[in-house]
Protein backbone atom coordinates (compact mmCIF):
# COMPACT_ATOMS: atom_id res chain seq x y z
CA UNK A 1 0.00 0.00 0.00
CA UNK A 2 2.83 2.39 0.82
CA UNK A 3 3.93 2.16 -2.83
CA UNK A 4 0.54 3.23 -4.20
CA UNK A 5 -0.30 6.72 -5.44
CA UNK A 6 -3.07 7.37 -2.88
CA UNK A 7 -2.73 11.12 -2.40
CA UNK A 8 -6.12 12.81 -2.76
CA UNK A 9 -7.62 9.73 -4.39
CA UNK A 10 -10.63 7.66 -3.30
CA UNK A 11 -9.59 4.35 -1.76
CA UNK A 12 -11.89 1.40 -1.05
CA UNK A 13 -10.53 -0.36 2.04
CA UNK A 14 -11.75 -3.81 3.13
CA UNK A 15 -11.45 -3.95 6.91
CA UNK A 16 -12.62 -6.59 9.37
CA UNK A 17 -14.97 -4.91 11.81
CA UNK A 18 -16.72 -8.17 12.68
CA UNK A 19 -16.58 -7.25 16.35
CA UNK A 20 -18.44 -8.59 19.42
CA UNK A 21 -21.64 -6.68 20.18
CA UNK A 22 -23.99 -6.52 23.14
CA UNK A 23 -27.16 -4.43 23.38
CA UNK A 24 -26.17 -2.40 20.35
CA UNK A 25 -22.70 -1.56 21.60
CA UNK A 26 -19.25 -2.77 20.57
CA UNK A 27 -17.80 -4.75 23.48
CA UNK A 28 -14.29 -5.34 22.08
CA UNK A 29 -12.86 -2.76 19.67
CA UNK A 30 -9.45 -4.38 19.14
CA UNK A 31 -10.17 -5.19 15.49
CA UNK A 32 -11.19 -1.58 14.89
CA UNK A 33 -8.00 -0.29 16.49
CA UNK A 34 -5.93 -2.76 14.45
CA UNK A 35 -6.97 -0.92 11.26
CA UNK A 36 -5.68 2.47 12.47
CA UNK A 37 -2.18 2.37 10.92
CA UNK A 38 -3.72 1.92 7.46
CA UNK A 39 -6.42 4.53 8.05
CA UNK A 40 -3.96 7.07 9.42
CA UNK A 41 -1.60 6.51 6.48
CA UNK A 42 -4.36 7.08 3.93
CA UNK A 43 -6.05 9.97 5.71
CA UNK A 44 -2.66 11.61 6.25
CA UNK A 45 -2.30 11.69 2.47
CA UNK A 46 -5.71 13.26 2.12
CA UNK A 47 -7.27 10.21 0.52
CA UNK A 48 -11.04 9.82 0.61
CA UNK A 49 -11.40 6.53 2.45
CA UNK A 50 -14.39 4.21 1.94
CA UNK A 51 -14.50 1.29 4.38
CA UNK A 52 -16.21 -2.03 3.67
CA UNK A 53 -16.79 -4.75 6.26
CA UNK A 54 -19.09 -7.56 7.27
CA UNK A 55 -20.64 -8.18 10.69
CA UNK A 56 -21.94 -11.62 11.58
CA UNK A 57 -23.50 -13.79 8.90
CA UNK A 58 -26.94 -12.47 7.89
CA UNK A 59 -26.89 -14.76 4.81
CA UNK A 60 -27.89 -12.09 2.32
CA UNK A 61 -30.72 -10.66 4.42
CA UNK A 62 -30.91 -7.23 6.05
CA UNK A 63 -30.74 -7.92 9.80
CA UNK A 64 -31.16 -4.71 11.83
CA UNK A 65 -29.05 -6.06 14.71
CA UNK A 66 -26.14 -6.51 12.29
CA UNK A 67 -26.09 -2.99 10.88
CA UNK A 68 -22.74 -1.22 11.24
CA UNK A 69 -24.04 1.98 12.87
CA UNK A 70 -22.62 1.07 16.34
CA UNK A 71 -19.29 0.30 14.68
CA UNK A 72 -19.28 3.70 12.95
CA UNK A 73 -20.08 5.34 16.28
CA UNK A 74 -17.20 3.58 18.00
CA UNK A 75 -14.79 4.25 15.12
CA UNK A 76 -15.64 7.95 15.19
CA UNK A 77 -15.08 8.14 18.95
CA UNK A 78 -11.73 6.38 18.71
CA UNK A 79 -10.42 8.38 15.75
CA UNK A 80 -11.78 11.70 16.91
CA UNK A 81 -12.96 12.59 13.42
CA UNK A 82 -16.29 12.30 11.54
CA UNK A 83 -17.27 8.95 10.07
CA UNK A 84 -20.16 9.00 7.62
CA UNK A 85 -22.09 5.73 7.80
CA UNK A 86 -24.01 4.89 4.59
CA UNK A 87 -27.21 2.85 4.49
CA UNK A 88 -26.02 0.38 1.87
CA UNK A 89 -22.75 -0.74 0.33
CA UNK A 90 -23.70 -0.52 -3.36
CA UNK A 91 -26.17 1.37 -5.52
CA UNK A 92 -26.60 4.77 -7.11
CA UNK A 93 -27.31 6.59 -3.82
CA UNK A 94 -24.15 5.19 -2.24
CA UNK A 95 -22.07 6.00 -5.32
CA UNK A 96 -23.41 9.58 -5.35
CA UNK A 97 -22.58 10.05 -1.66
CA UNK A 98 -19.04 8.77 -2.14
CA UNK A 99 -18.50 10.96 -5.22
CA UNK A 100 -19.29 14.00 -3.11
CA UNK A 101 -16.59 13.03 -0.63
CA UNK A 102 -13.45 15.08 -0.53
CA UNK A 103 -9.83 14.63 0.59
CA UNK A 104 -9.67 13.31 4.16
CA UNK A 105 -13.31 12.19 4.27
CA UNK A 106 -14.12 8.82 5.83
CA UNK A 107 -17.11 6.66 4.91
CA UNK A 108 -18.30 3.31 6.28
CA UNK A 109 -20.46 1.23 3.97
CA UNK A 110 -23.25 -0.97 5.31
CA UNK A 111 -22.66 -4.67 6.05
CA UNK A 112 -21.55 -6.28 2.76
CA UNK A 113 -23.13 -9.59 3.80
CA UNK A 114 -26.60 -8.05 3.51
CA UNK A 115 -26.15 -8.98 -0.18
CA UNK A 116 -26.01 -12.59 -1.38
CA UNK A 117 -23.43 -11.54 -3.97
CA UNK A 118 -20.81 -11.06 -1.28
CA UNK A 119 -20.34 -14.65 -0.11
CA UNK A 120 -21.01 -15.98 -3.64
CA UNK A 121 -18.19 -13.76 -4.97
CA UNK A 122 -20.60 -12.55 -7.64
CA UNK A 123 -18.69 -10.53 -10.29
CA UNK A 124 -21.52 -8.05 -10.77
CA UNK A 125 -21.65 -7.31 -7.04
CA UNK A 126 -17.84 -7.02 -6.93
CA UNK A 127 -17.96 -4.56 -9.82
CA UNK A 128 -20.58 -2.48 -8.01
CA UNK A 129 -18.33 -2.38 -4.93
CA UNK A 130 -15.37 -1.34 -7.06
CA UNK A 131 -17.18 1.86 -8.01
CA UNK A 132 -16.57 3.13 -4.46
CA UNK A 133 -12.88 3.77 -5.06
CA UNK A 134 -10.10 4.37 -7.58
CA UNK A 135 -7.84 1.96 -5.67
CA UNK A 136 -8.48 -1.03 -3.43
CA UNK A 137 -6.68 -1.93 -0.19
CA UNK A 138 -7.34 -5.18 1.66
CA UNK A 139 -6.58 -4.78 5.36
CA UNK A 140 -8.94 -7.54 6.54
CA UNK A 141 -6.49 -10.28 7.49
CA UNK A 142 -9.22 -12.26 9.26
CA UNK A 143 -11.12 -12.58 5.95
CA UNK A 144 -8.18 -13.47 3.67
CA UNK A 145 -9.15 -17.15 3.65
CA UNK A 146 -12.51 -16.32 2.07
CA UNK A 147 -12.90 -15.73 -1.68
CA UNK A 148 -15.74 -13.22 -1.35
CA UNK A 149 -16.66 -10.28 -3.55
CA UNK A 150 -15.19 -7.69 -1.18
CA UNK A 151 -11.97 -9.66 -0.60
CA UNK A 152 -11.18 -11.39 -3.91
CA UNK A 153 -13.71 -10.33 -6.53
CA UNK A 154 -13.06 -6.60 -6.34
CA UNK A 155 -9.37 -7.10 -7.18
CA UNK A 156 -10.45 -7.90 -10.75
CA UNK A 157 -11.69 -4.32 -11.16
CA UNK A 158 -9.26 -2.06 -9.25
CA UNK A 159 -5.50 -1.74 -8.70
CA UNK A 160 -5.15 -3.66 -5.44
CA UNK A 161 -2.78 -3.55 -2.49
CA UNK A 162 -2.22 -5.08 0.95
CA UNK A 163 -2.86 -2.86 3.96
CA UNK A 164 -0.53 -2.45 6.92
CA UNK A 165 -2.38 -4.92 9.17
CA UNK A 166 -2.16 -7.64 6.52
CA UNK A 167 1.57 -6.92 6.16
CA UNK A 168 2.06 -7.06 9.92
CA UNK A 169 0.14 -10.34 10.28
CA UNK A 170 2.01 -12.09 7.46
CA UNK A 171 5.37 -10.96 8.85
CA UNK A 172 4.53 -12.13 12.39
CA UNK A 173 3.06 -15.47 11.36
CA UNK A 174 5.95 -16.25 9.04
CA UNK A 175 7.90 -16.99 12.22
CA UNK A 176 5.60 -19.97 12.70
CA UNK A 177 5.90 -21.26 9.14
CA UNK A 178 9.51 -20.52 8.17
CA UNK A 179 11.77 -22.77 10.28
CA UNK A 180 10.13 -22.16 13.68
CA UNK A 181 12.29 -22.61 16.76
CA UNK A 182 11.69 -25.90 18.56
CA UNK A 183 10.16 -27.34 20.63
CA UNK A 184 7.06 -26.11 18.81
CA UNK A 185 3.80 -26.50 20.80
CA UNK A 186 0.23 -26.04 19.56
CA UNK A 187 -2.65 -25.54 22.01
CA UNK A 188 -5.96 -26.51 20.39
CA UNK A 189 -9.26 -25.79 22.13
CA UNK A 190 -12.69 -24.51 21.23
CA UNK A 191 -16.14 -26.05 21.34
CA UNK A 192 -16.30 -28.36 18.31
CA UNK A 193 -13.86 -31.05 17.23
CA UNK A 194 -15.11 -30.91 13.64
CA UNK A 195 -13.96 -27.30 13.21
CA UNK A 196 -10.43 -28.20 14.33
CA UNK A 197 -9.98 -31.49 12.45
CA UNK A 198 -8.28 -29.98 9.43
CA UNK A 199 -5.91 -27.99 11.60
CA UNK A 200 -5.07 -31.02 13.72
CA UNK A 201 -4.38 -33.17 10.69
CA UNK A 202 -2.10 -30.57 9.09
CA UNK A 203 -0.28 -29.59 12.29
CA UNK A 204 0.74 -33.19 12.97
CA UNK A 205 4.33 -33.42 11.85
CA UNK A 206 4.71 -29.62 11.75
CA UNK A 207 4.70 -29.26 15.55
CA UNK A 208 6.25 -31.31 18.33
CA UNK A 209 3.40 -31.29 20.85
CA UNK A 210 -0.36 -30.68 20.60
CA UNK A 211 -2.17 -29.82 23.84
CA UNK A 212 -5.91 -30.41 23.49
CA UNK A 213 -8.55 -28.74 25.66
CA UNK A 214 -12.05 -27.33 25.39
CA UNK A 215 -14.87 -29.29 23.83
CA UNK A 216 -12.41 -30.80 21.33
CA UNK A 217 -10.83 -32.82 24.15
CA UNK A 218 -14.04 -34.66 25.01
CA UNK A 219 -14.46 -35.99 21.47
CA UNK A 220 -10.84 -37.23 21.65
CA UNK A 221 -11.49 -38.87 25.01
CA UNK A 222 -14.75 -40.44 23.84
CA UNK A 223 -13.05 -41.73 20.68
CA UNK A 224 -10.50 -43.44 22.95
CA UNK A 225 -13.28 -45.19 24.88
CA UNK A 226 -13.21 -42.93 27.95
CA UNK A 227 -16.30 -42.07 30.04
CA UNK A 228 -17.18 -38.43 29.41
CA UNK A 229 -20.65 -38.28 30.98
CA UNK A 230 -22.92 -35.77 29.25
CA UNK A 231 -20.04 -33.75 27.79
CA UNK A 232 -20.54 -32.55 24.22
CA UNK A 233 -18.96 -34.95 21.73
CA UNK A 234 -19.21 -35.38 17.97
CA UNK A 235 -19.35 -39.12 17.21
CA UNK A 236 -19.42 -38.45 13.46
CA UNK A 237 -15.75 -37.40 13.46
CA UNK A 238 -14.38 -40.02 15.88
CA UNK A 239 -12.92 -42.21 13.14
CA UNK A 240 -11.02 -39.19 11.85
CA UNK A 241 -9.92 -38.33 15.39
CA UNK A 242 -8.47 -41.81 15.78
CA UNK A 243 -6.72 -41.41 12.43
CA UNK A 244 -5.17 -38.10 13.61
CA UNK A 245 -3.90 -39.92 16.71
CA UNK A 246 -2.37 -42.69 14.57
CA UNK A 247 -0.78 -40.13 12.27
CA UNK A 248 0.69 -38.30 15.28
CA UNK A 249 2.29 -41.54 16.50
CA UNK A 250 3.81 -42.14 13.07
CA UNK A 251 5.22 -38.62 12.75
CA UNK A 252 6.43 -38.26 16.32
CA UNK A 253 4.01 -35.51 17.40
CA UNK A 254 2.86 -35.95 20.99
CA UNK A 255 -0.84 -35.35 21.65
CA UNK A 256 -1.57 -34.43 25.27
CA UNK A 257 -5.17 -34.80 26.47
CA UNK A 258 -6.55 -33.58 29.82
CA UNK A 259 -5.90 -35.85 32.79
CA UNK A 260 -8.49 -34.08 34.94
CA UNK A 261 -11.41 -31.77 34.25
CA UNK A 262 -13.81 -29.41 35.98
CA UNK A 263 -17.39 -30.63 35.64
CA UNK A 264 -20.93 -29.47 36.43
CA UNK A 265 -24.47 -30.63 35.77
CA UNK A 266 -25.11 -27.52 33.66
CA UNK A 267 -23.11 -24.77 31.97
CA UNK A 268 -24.04 -22.12 34.50
CA UNK A 269 -22.10 -19.59 36.54
CA UNK A 270 -23.97 -20.77 39.65
CA UNK A 271 -23.63 -24.51 39.05
CA UNK A 272 -22.03 -26.87 41.57
CA UNK A 273 -18.61 -27.91 40.27
CA UNK A 274 -16.28 -30.85 40.84
CA UNK A 275 -12.82 -31.79 39.63
CA UNK A 276 -12.51 -35.39 38.50
CA UNK A 277 -10.18 -37.55 36.38
CA UNK A 278 -10.90 -36.90 32.71
CA UNK A 279 -12.02 -40.50 32.16
CA UNK A 280 -14.31 -40.67 35.18
CA UNK A 281 -16.98 -38.08 34.45
CA UNK A 282 -20.26 -39.31 36.01
CA UNK A 283 -23.41 -39.71 33.95
CA UNK A 284 -25.33 -36.45 33.69
CA UNK A 285 -22.25 -34.27 34.33
CA UNK A 286 -20.56 -32.07 31.71
CA UNK A 287 -16.87 -31.36 31.30
CA UNK A 288 -16.42 -27.58 31.07
CA UNK A 289 -12.75 -26.83 31.79
CA UNK A 290 -9.38 -28.49 32.23
CA UNK A 291 -8.42 -29.35 35.82
CA UNK A 292 -5.39 -28.32 37.93
CA UNK A 293 -3.21 -31.35 37.03
CA UNK A 294 -3.83 -30.68 33.34
CA UNK A 295 -3.07 -27.00 33.85
CA UNK A 296 0.25 -27.96 35.41
CA UNK A 297 1.10 -30.31 32.51
CA UNK A 298 0.11 -27.78 29.86
CA UNK A 299 2.10 -25.04 31.60
CA UNK A 300 5.18 -27.29 31.73
CA UNK A 301 4.98 -27.96 27.99
CA UNK A 302 4.45 -24.28 27.17
CA UNK A 303 7.29 -23.06 29.38
CA UNK A 304 9.69 -25.58 27.78
CA UNK A 305 8.75 -24.50 24.25
CA UNK A 306 10.47 -22.05 21.92
CA UNK A 307 7.42 -21.53 19.71
CA UNK A 308 3.75 -21.73 20.75
CA UNK A 309 0.53 -21.21 18.79
CA UNK A 310 -2.83 -21.27 20.57
CA UNK A 311 -6.26 -21.39 18.99
CA UNK A 312 -9.45 -22.03 20.94
CA UNK A 313 -10.17 -21.51 24.67
CA UNK A 314 -9.57 -24.63 26.80
CA UNK A 315 -12.77 -24.16 28.81
CA UNK A 316 -16.07 -22.27 28.95
CA UNK A 317 -14.19 -19.07 29.85
CA UNK A 318 -17.30 -16.89 29.60
CA UNK A 319 -18.53 -18.49 32.86
CA UNK A 320 -16.36 -17.66 35.89
CA UNK A 321 -16.19 -21.20 37.37
CA UNK A 322 -14.75 -22.51 34.08
CA UNK A 323 -12.36 -19.71 33.13
CA UNK A 324 -9.44 -20.99 35.21
CA UNK A 325 -7.90 -23.21 32.53
CA UNK A 326 -7.88 -20.53 29.83
CA UNK A 327 -6.52 -17.98 32.31
CA UNK A 328 -3.78 -20.42 33.39
CA UNK A 329 -2.72 -21.13 29.80
CA UNK A 330 -2.49 -17.37 29.21
CA UNK A 331 -0.34 -17.03 32.34
CA UNK A 332 1.95 -19.81 31.09
CA UNK A 333 2.34 -17.95 27.78
CA UNK A 334 3.27 -14.81 29.69
CA UNK A 335 5.97 -16.70 31.65
CA UNK A 336 7.33 -18.47 28.58
CA UNK A 337 10.45 -17.32 26.75
CA UNK A 338 8.99 -18.69 23.51
CA UNK A 339 7.60 -16.74 20.57
CA UNK A 340 3.88 -17.12 21.30
CA UNK A 341 0.98 -16.47 18.96
CA UNK A 342 -2.73 -16.51 19.78
CA UNK A 343 -4.84 -17.31 16.75
CA UNK A 344 -7.38 -14.54 17.06
CA UNK A 345 -11.13 -15.07 17.00
CA UNK A 346 -12.64 -16.38 20.23
CA UNK A 347 -9.23 -16.98 21.82
CA UNK A 348 -8.24 -13.36 21.41
CA UNK A 349 -11.59 -12.25 22.80
CA UNK A 350 -11.09 -14.58 25.78
CA UNK A 351 -7.72 -13.01 26.62
CA UNK A 352 -9.17 -9.51 26.43
CA UNK A 353 -12.13 -10.51 28.63
CA UNK A 354 -9.82 -12.16 31.17
CA UNK A 355 -7.44 -9.19 31.26
CA UNK A 356 -4.63 -11.22 29.65
CA UNK A 357 -4.28 -9.36 26.35
CA UNK A 358 -0.53 -8.87 26.94
CA UNK A 359 0.17 -12.56 27.59
CA UNK A 360 1.21 -13.47 24.05
CA UNK A 361 3.98 -12.18 21.82
CA UNK A 362 1.37 -11.64 19.12
CA UNK A 363 -2.42 -11.89 18.97
CA UNK A 364 -3.62 -12.39 15.42
CA UNK A 365 -6.86 -10.69 14.38
CA UNK A 366 -7.91 -13.76 12.40
CA UNK A 367 -8.70 -17.21 13.75
CA UNK A 368 -9.57 -19.00 10.52
CA UNK A 369 -7.04 -17.11 8.39
CA UNK A 370 -4.30 -17.66 10.97
CA UNK A 371 -4.98 -21.41 11.06
CA UNK A 372 -5.12 -21.65 7.28
CA UNK A 373 -1.74 -19.96 6.99
CA UNK A 374 -0.18 -22.21 9.64
CA UNK A 375 -1.58 -25.28 7.88
CA UNK A 376 0.12 -24.24 4.65
CA UNK A 377 -3.19 -23.51 2.94
CA UNK A 378 -3.70 -20.89 0.27
CA UNK A 379 -5.45 -17.65 1.30
CA UNK A 380 -7.52 -16.74 -1.79
CA UNK A 381 -7.76 -13.02 -1.06
CA UNK A 382 -4.02 -12.80 -0.38
CA UNK A 383 -3.22 -14.67 -3.58
CA UNK A 384 -5.44 -12.22 -5.48
CA UNK A 385 -3.36 -9.31 -4.16
CA UNK A 386 -0.13 -11.05 -5.10
CA UNK A 387 -1.38 -11.78 -8.61
CA UNK A 388 -2.59 -8.23 -9.24
CA UNK A 389 0.47 -6.52 -7.66
CA UNK A 390 -1.25 -3.16 -7.70
CA UNK A 391 -1.72 -3.17 -11.46
CA UNK A 392 -4.93 -1.94 -13.00
CA UNK A 393 -6.82 -4.99 -14.29
CA UNK A 394 -7.55 -5.19 -17.98
CA UNK A 395 -11.12 -4.34 -18.93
Amino acid sequence: MQDAAVDRRSVLVRVDYNVPMSEGKVTDDSRIRASFPTLEFLLGRRACVVLASHLGDPEGEVVPELRLDPVAERLQALLGRPVRKLDDCVGSAVEAAVRKGGPGDLFLLENVRFHTGESKNDPQFAEQLSKMGELYVNDAFAALHRAHASTEGVTHFLPSYAGMLVQKEIEALSRLTDRPERPYVAVIGGKKAESKLGALRDLVGRVDVILIGGGVAFTFLHAAGRAVGASAVDPSVEDEIREVSRLADQKGTRIVLPSDVVIARAASASAETRTVPADEIPEGWIGLDIGPKTVERFAHEIEAARTVVWTGPVGAFELAPFAGGTRAVAAALARSHAFTVVGGGETGEALVELGQAQAASYISTGGGACLALLRGKSLPALEALRERQGEKPEA
